[in-house]
């Protein structure tokens, strides 16, 4: 039975990690349950998909951070967003740590490292007995000014994400995404562009993007953006003016020639249609596949993701110098094939209940 920890105390102890001589089998420090990966030496899971009493959580997505777990150790920032998605309750008990800061946990080191995908995302590096093993969340390569950076992190077995697992998908440079958004708003000012984009992580992004562009007009946000933008903001991450994407009855322009970003959830809906000739703009990596965007009503499709393309994938791959991969939640079968032409033993593990929110 487990101890009972109080809400104000660390699950989560630091204690002297005593190594024996002995490797250990990758299999034995982490394996696929039904409710996620699980550490069995150090009773603990990462990222699980229903609540447990252990839970290192990766970054704040839906479908990688969820509500009811006993204890949670996070990123500060991933707690934060938790609470702002959940509420104060959404864990019996929460402990922050930062990145590259070492923790014992049953025998067990752990630590986080940057993954680059949204703000406070992490890797999580598990080692003992001379073994290590990465798990990367999701992850990008490309350069965010909303996000740390990623950081390779050198270990025996890498646990990559494969979202975008196949050799097709190579994303553009995301700012000539953002200036193919700008020349629309010049070549339609009479247009409402409304900027499909998830509420955490991608929504912010776009809008830094375009600061970075040059526009520097107040931005129209959706209710349901509020709450994270105004997060990032207060952790120092500049935005602009942002304003309440409502309008009065009445309105000749109804924000013609002015960006709206709001949930791609939108498109379609009557909320659209109280803007100016509204221009639907969705930013994401699935839309290097056209029939995607013609099934959304997409008329300017944005080729920006915040997961890696297939050369980030493999490139990460060498860089951690990993000599075995375990891919999951993607295209599992492309980046097992690559590896094993390469020498690098892997297999898919089959994950289930990872979705593709992020994009």
């Amino acid at each position: 039975m487990l101890p009972e920890i109080s809400p104000d105390k660390p699950v989560f102890l630091c204690r002297k990690n005593i190594l024996s001589s002995q490797t250990m089998k990758p299999q034995n420090l982490l394996q696929p349950r039904p409710a996620g990966l699980y550490c069995p030496p150090g009773d603990f899971y990462i990222d699980p998909v229903r609540p447990v009493e252990r839970a290192m959580i990766t970054h704040g997505h839906a479908d990688h951070a969820r509500a009811g777990h006993g204890h949670v150790l996070a990123t500060r920032e991933t707690l934060d967003i938790m609470e702002l998605r959940y509420g104060a309750g959404f864990a019996e008990s929460r402990q922050p740590i930062g990145y590259g800061e070492p923790l014992q946990q049953e025998g067990v080191t752990v630590s986080f490292h940057p993954a680059g995908h949204v703000l406070g995302s992490a890797q999580i590096a598990v080692e003992k007995n001379g073994l290590r093993i990465v798990a990367s969340g999701d992850y990008k390569r490309h350069p965010d000014a909303t996000c740390a950076p990623f950081e390779p992190v050198r270990c025996d077995v890498f646990i990559t994400e494969a979202t975008f697992g196949l050799p097709v998908f190579v994303h553009p440079d995301p700012m000539s995404e953002i200036r193919r958004l700008t020349a629309s708003l010049t070549q339609f000012p009479e247009r409402a562009h409304i900027l499909g984009a998830y509420s955490l992580g991608k929504a912010q992004r776009v809008i830094s993007l375009l600061r970075a562009a040059g526009h520097d007009a107040p931005i129209l946000i959706h209710g349901a953006l509020e709450k994270l933008c105004c997060y990032y903001q207060e952790q120092g991450i500049d935005l602009g003016e942002l304003e309440p994407a409502t309008v009065e009855e009445g309105i000749e322009d109804r924000a013609a020639g002015r960006v709206v970003v709001a949930p791609p959830s939108v498109f379609g809906e009557r909320w659209t249609r109280r803007f100016a000739d509204p221009l639907n703009v969705f930013a994401s990596g699935w839309m290097r596949i056209r029939q995607r965007a013609k099934q959304r009503g997409v008329e300017l499709p944005l080729i920006l993701s915040d997961h890696a393309d297939w050369n980030e994938l493999t490139a990460t791959i060498r860089e951690t110098e990993a000599n075995e991969v375990w891919v999951t939640h993607g295209r599992e079968e492309a980046i097992v094939r690559w590896c094993e032409l390469n020498g690098i033993m892997a297999r898919p593990l089959n994950l289930v209940g990872y979705e593709d929110e992020a994009e």
